[in-house]
């Protein structure tokens, strides 16, 4: 088989034509799309240009795809580093500036040696800066305040915050599928 360098992989529609993930978006490797469509268990919604063959059959490379069975999303999102970054904005918490992930930090509102727990309610994220300000201190000890109270979003609320951060690459395929505030073309 050609090597695409994973460069055509196939956005991920649950069965009711909604993307299972916006941020990160639902994407599969093209090997992995092309096994679920022998499989029989994806639909094939739009296509590349690139085909893959071997002596015995041709397929062009799937671009959309949409499950035949309805995956039912959890009501309540893992409470990950990036799931609370998501929830926040990627934003600091005390000096609401923005950052990327790998810049930001989460920082626990009462801190863990004063008995605060690692959980929705008590984390935030924080740029570096205001991480080691704040230190092991409670906010009004050091004399800042937050941007936002912390609170237990639900799948909905990560997924809609994700549609605003779309990713770098879309294939044209995918825009009729993804809800991104976009300005649509008057006819």
């Amino acid at each position: 088989m050609q090597n695409f360098n994973n460069g055509c992989p196939a956005l991920v529609l649950n069965a009711d034509f909604r993307p299972l993930n916006y941020f990160p978006l639902s994407l599969w490797s093209w090997q992995d799309s092309v096994k679920a469509v022998f499989l029989n268990r994806v639909n094939v919604i739009s296509e590349y240009e690139q085909v893959i063959r071997s002596p015995n059959w041709r397929i062009n490379l799937p671009s959309v795809i949409s499950l035949k069975q309805y995956v039912y999303l959890s009501r309540k999102p893992a409470f990950t580093r990036f799931n609370v970054f998501l929830r926040d904005k990627f934003t600091c918490q005390y000096c609401n500036k923005v950052f990327t992930s790998k810049d930001l930090t989460f920082d626990h509102l009462l801190p863990r040696s004063r008995g605060g727990k690692t959980e929705w309610n008590n984390v935030v994220a924080a740029c570096s800066n205001c991480n080691i300000k704040k230190g092991n201190k409670l906010l009004k000890d050091a004399g800042m305040e937050i941007v936002r109270k912390p609170e237990e979003p639900s799948n909905y609320e990560l997924q809609k915050i994700g549609q605003a951060f779309p990713p770098s690459h879309l294939h044209e395929s995918w825009i009729d599928f993804l809800y991104w505030d976009s300005e649509l073309e008057a006819e």
